[in-house]
């Protein structure tokens, strides 16, 4: 597959952004053509619908969470850690106001009025990450690095709600700080031996 200009890509980040700040329907091709410097039409030629914008922008990003993943798992292979740095690059994120918040997460929460196309690339996203997360259970499980109380897919699940609320919560209340807070005891739990209160 080609690599998209640079064009597209900026068509991209700035959807990105207004998703982030008001989800699906909190933009039009106007305000990206406002903010990219281009006009609607050079956007269609890109992305002949919203849809096909939208659904390419979901699928780079899980094509994103799994190289990242992937580099995650070479670089940190102990599962402790892995659950630390996974949470740890969303606090920073929250934190700096790069990524306030997951698309996914964000697009899930909007699911029933979603076109199918969309809806089905945020689900696999979802399937994704829950089988990564459930293999890193798995692995903690087993050399008993990981204290789990159910199952590893349902821990999985579990700690990937947990993330996800945290991520809205801190939204909610305006402080970067409560992501940390929700995160840290849910930590603590899985983690022998966790400092109390870190993430």
């Amino acid at each position: 597959m080609d690599k998209p200009s640079n064009t597209a890509d900026d068509i991209l980040a700035a959807a990105r952004s207004f998703i982030v700040a008001g989800g699906y329907n909190g933009f039009s091709y106007a305000d990206i053509a406002e903010v990219v410097g281009i006009r609607k039409a050079s956007i269609h030629h890109h992305f002949p619908s919203k849809v096909d914008l939208v659904q390419t922008l979901v699928r780079r990003y899980l094509e994103e969470a799994v190289t990242g993943m992937t580099q995650l798992e070479r670089n940190v292979p102990e599962p402790p850690e892995l659950l630390r740095t996974y949470t740890g690059f969303w606090a920073q994120c929250i934190e700096d106001a790069s990524r306030p918040i997951c698309v996914c997460a964000l697009l899930a929460s909007e699911l029933p009025a979603l076109p199918p196309e969309v809806a089905v690339e945020v689900r696999a996203y979802f399937q994704f990450l829950s089988g990564w997360l459930t293999r890193v259970f798995e692995r903690g499980a087993e050399q008993g690095t990981l204290t789990i109380a159910v199952a590893p897919r349902v821990e999985a699940e579990a700690f990937m709600a947990t993330v996800h609320g945290a991520m809205i919560s801190a939204r909610a209340y305006g402080d970067v700080l409560t992501f940390g807070m929700i995160l840290a005891p849910t930590l603590q739990k899985l983690i022998p031996g966790a400092i109390p209160g870190k993430v």
